[in-house]
């Protein structure tokens, strides 16, 4: 069928815009939902590649102080020297937390020292874990992560464990070394008697880890299975509720069909309430499944400056808007026998330049079958005739079938000869390769009935 002649897809806007998320970012708002060293790492991640300059000056102002409330002198000398001017050099500050951070590395040593001493499994491990506790407010990577390493040899408990891994994944996850995530969120999710908070915070931390990993299909799978949790503090350290609301949803979009984003996005209970945080997300999945693609499109453009300034999705927001307008593309072709142009460039609110560019694109990858008549506007799909593929597909069959029945009269009638090759290899069960009859992989009971064949053939 025509697209003229069939349904029209809606091109109207049925999304109400979330002020506080598409049009005026509130930093403030943003970051409240975050805690520890990922509050200042976003801080300045946004102070780095934000354009307004407002955004720019607060954001910087924001992580100084919130950094000045820990032992990082080395991230503080960082945000100072990128301000450029804007933020002062506090040395009074760097002179005190120096000694402070002195004192208490001496005083961690020393305790850690005397569990050893007292070959107590328990304190040994309390010390190590306070020792890359305070490596880590300090910024020390390397270290931080061997001293929580180093806690596994002491961990008596289920607890223990998963207090071991978390630590570990927090560190992993902050300084960009998912190979340890993936690592120990198997190993915690392995661990007996884990709580449900323990599960949804395992299962952000895969799905983020499976995000920086672009597998995008595994990390829409993670978010949405991550059980929904009142107390957002649960996983503050790593990633917010709206966080996985966003990536669940755009990694969906960017992946699954349509039945999955149903069953598995819109219908699901659990990341229901998620969604129900981030209402765009929501609103734009919702029109993309209803084949709505202009308001949905238009959606992810009002986003994707505030995306841009997320410090895990700003490197895959190209990637992923890409996947999903070339998932809608598809979507709205494969009905017909023919589009118009004009009227998909409409619905999808571009040019018919670039919209030829960008089917041209998907004809070359071979996502969709189809030709472009560039003078009358149109793009034809190449439909495959059905009939003849599973006829040519059937004598296929029967050319295999007749050249192996005589490849295999052949070999029996060596074997009736006492005809043998022997190639060396050793024999396999059914006489294979190499073995006395070089039958290769057929099995014995089918041998032996062309063999009864064959001498009923002979007489």
């Amino acid at each position: 069928m025509d697209e003229d002649d069939s349904m029209v897809i809606d091109s109207g806007s049925s999304s109400n815009a979330n002020a506080s998320l598409s049009n005026e970012f509130d930093i403030e708002s943003y970051i409240n939902s975050y805690t520890g060293l990922t509050k200042i790492l976003r801080l300045l991640f946004i102070a780095e590649y934000s354009e307004d300059p407002k955004l720019k000056s607060d954001a910087f102002k924001m992580a100084a102080s919130e950094v000045m409330k820990t032992s990082n002198i080395e991230l503080y000398h960082n945000i100072v020297t990128k301000s450029n001017g804007l933020i002062k050099f506090d040395s009074q500050w760097v002179d005190n937390t120096t000694k402070k951070n002195s004192s208490t590395i001496d005083k961690l040593e020393q305790d850690l020292n005397v569990a050893k001493a007292n070959i107590v499994k328990d304190s040994i491990r309390i010390a190590q874990s306070d020792l890359g506790e305070f490596y880590y407010r300090s910024g020390d990577y390397s270290n931080s992560l061997k001293c929580f390493v180093r806690t596994r040899d002491y961990c008596t408990s289920s607890k223990h464990i998963l207090n071991m891994c978390f630590n570990i994944i927090k560190v992993g996850i902050d300084y960009s070394n998912y190979s340890h995530v993936f690592t120990y969120t198997t190993k915690a999710e392995q661990t007996p008697d884990i709580d449900p908070q323990s599960i949804a915070k395992l299962r952000a931390a895969t799905g983020l880890a499976n995000l920086e990993s672009s597998k995008y299909k595994f990390a829409a799978k993670k978010f949405i299975e991550t059980p929904f949790e009142q107390n957002a503090s649960v996983f503050s350290d790593i990633i917010s509720p709206q966080d996985i609301a966003i990536y669940g949803g755009l990694c969906a979009l960017a992946t699954f069909d349509r039945a999955e984003l149903k069953k598995k996005v819109l219908d699901d209970a659990v990341f229901r309430n998620y969604l129900e945080l981030v209402p765009e997300v929501r609103e734009l999945i919702r029109d993309f499944y209803a084949s709505k693609y202009a308001p949905c499109l238009n959606a992810l453009d009002k986003l994707k400056p505030v995306l841009l300034l997320d410090i895990h999705l700003r490197a895959h927001v190209d990637n992923l808007y890409s996947r999903i307008r070339s998932k809608a593309l598809i979507q709205y072709i494969s009905p017909y026998v023919s589009v118009d142009l004009v009227s998909m460039a409409t619905a999808f609110n571009t040019n018919i330049q670039q919209l030829e560019r960008e089917i041209s694109k998907l004809i070359m990858d071979d996502s969709i079958n189809s030709r472009i008549d560039s003078h009358n506007k149109r793009l034809y799909s190449r439909k495959i005739d059905q009939r003849s593929t599973t006829f040519d597909k059937s004598m296929q069959v029967g050319h295999d079938f007749i050249s192996n029945t005589n490849h295999l009269l052949l070999r029996l009638e060596m074997l009736n000869n006492n005809l043998t090759v022997n190639n060396g290899r050793k024999d396999d069960k059914h006489g294979g390769p190499g073995g006395p009859f070089g039958f290769g992989n057929i099995p014995m009971e089918l041998i032996q009935q062309q063999q009864q064949m064959f001498a009923q053939y002979q007489r």
